[in-house]
């Protein structure tokens, strides 16, 4: 029997849940560094044409130099009839999901706007092909299946630092092509892409709207006391067998939480949330809400799961940008 009820708090709580940020002292500092570091490695963004028999669509094998100058994969989508450059969406893919192929892919470019996928490193053999390994040159720590809790004993070598770092090199491509208008920035995701997404908005302010959907990675000491559901149960299973360690995992998860970047971004928001997800709690997502800086609206999905408005939410956010940039 399928179960669905909320298990969170009512929508009224939500719409003002603020829960106290514990944000490292030198958490700018840390992904200061980290950018600097980063950018020492030259971009080397690689557009090669593919035919995948689509005839409306322009579309690209994309190649980039990431996190420690490592490549990263993805493609570029263009819609064939355009007058002049044109507003980007920079997407995120959802948690152990690949780039798949570009067929996968054509609701932006057919809404008008390029459309740039970021394949995950290290991901991409649970539910969409991936093509981008994780080349770790720093080494980690035992983890629990998955990538919570690789290299999690430390925030340097934490996996999402190197993730974190190819999704703003993404937006650092889409400004080097010359089919891209590089005031029109936009970041988006569903899930880990969502959460990712909202990193992103924090740490590159050329970002001028965030969509991110259902997004993952926030208030980690709330998720995973309130869900038994993957992907935060690799980091409960982490700290039952690694008990000494609960202080350091989550120090460095602090410096990874959607509610610290929340802060600092300025990019328009159009965030969703679905109130019987049991895989990111709404209450996880209302929190990294609440702190956004920017100008902001969320999508409110009363009786889905993580799912969240699936066609009904595309729909919402082709809306939602074509308001803010008209193609």
């Amino acid at each position: 029997m399928l179960k669905m009820a909320y298990f969170d708090l009512p929508l009224e709580q939500l719409q003002t849940y603020q829960p106290a940020r514990q944000e490292p002292d030198d958490f700018d500092a840390f992904w200061q560094e980290t950018l600097e570091q980063t950018r020492r490695y030259p971009l080397e963004a690689r557009f090669e044409p593919v035919d995948f028999g689509l005839r409306t669509v322009e579309a690209f094998d994309v190649t980039f130099n990431g996190y420690g100058g490592q490549p990263v994969k993805g493609w570029l989508l263009l819609p064939r009839q355009r007058s002049g450059p044109v507003p980007v969406v920079v997407e995120y893919i959802g948690y152990g999901g690949g780039r798949g192929f570009p067929t996968d892919w054509l609701l932006w470019s057919s809404a008008g706007y390029a459309h740039l996928v970021m394949d995950t490193r290290g991901q991409g053999s649970n539910w969409r092909k991936g093509d981008t390994p994780d080349l770790e040159p720093d080494g980690s720590n035992p983890q629990s299946p998955g990538f919570m809790t690789r290299g999690v004993l430390n925030p340097k070598t934490y996996y999402y630092r190197r993730v974190f770092m190819d999704a703003v090199r993404a937006v650092e491509v889409a400004l080097t092509h010359p089919a891209i208008d590089p005031e029109r920035i936009a970041v988006s995701g569903a899930s880990q892409g969502g959460g990712i997404s909202l990193a992103v908005s924090g740490l590159e302010p050329r970002v001028k709207v965030a969509m991110p959907d259902v997004p993952f990675l926030c208030h980690f000491g709330r998720a995973t006391q309130i869900t038994d559901s993957q992907p935060y149960q690799e980091i409960v299973v982490f700290c039952k067998i690694h008990r000494d360690k609960i202080e350091t995992v989550f120090n460095t998860l602090a410096y990874f939480d959607g509610m610290h970047f929340a802060t600092r971004a300025g990019a328009r928001a159009f965030f969703s949330v679905s109130l019987m997800d049991d895989i990111c709690p709404p209450s996880t997502v209302f929190a990294a809400y609440n702190y956004y800086a920017g100008p902001k609206q969320i999508k409110v999905w009363p009786f889905n799961k993580h799912e969240g408005g699936e066609g009904y939410q595309a729909v919402e956010k082709v809306k939602f940008l074509g308001e803010v940039w008209p193609v």
